[in-house]
């Protein structure tokens, strides 16, 4: 065997990527971004870590999917709370329209009562 001519490595080399060619196309695998050194410091933004990026990607996206679900919440709420008042209402009604019967059936009783003892 001759030396250097593509036997068995000893230690396999790290591949790094380039900007136009990156060794991974996933964003949270990729090493973060420097500032160059002959800009000015302060001049720039600052810098964000890509993990940080997508996890508030990643929320945002999923705020943004359950906004239909916290909508239906909240309308299925208003309706129950809607819902509550009517029943309460019908009872309320109801109550009223029976003390009214019971009233009624009071004042025949003692009527009816007072026509006996007079006779």
């Amino acid at each position: 065997m001759t030396a250097g001519l593509g036997g068995m490595a000893s230690k396999p080399t790290k591949r790094t990527g380039t900007i136009d060619r990156p060794h991974t196309h996933d964003p949270r695998n990729q090493a973060p971004m420097s500032v160059p050194t002959n800009e000015p410091a302060g001049s720039a933004t600052p810098n964000a870590t890509l993990i940080g990026a997508h996890g508030s990607r990643q929320n945002r996206t999923r705020e943004m999917q359950l906004i239909p679900e916290a909508l239906a919440r909240a309308h299925m709420h208003d309706r129950m709370r809607e819902a509550d008042m009517q029943r309460q209402a019908v009872r309320l009604v109801n109550a009223r329209r029976m003390q009214r019967k019971a009233e009624r059936v009071s004042m025949r009783a003692r009527r009816a009562l007072a026509m006996a003892v007079m006779h």
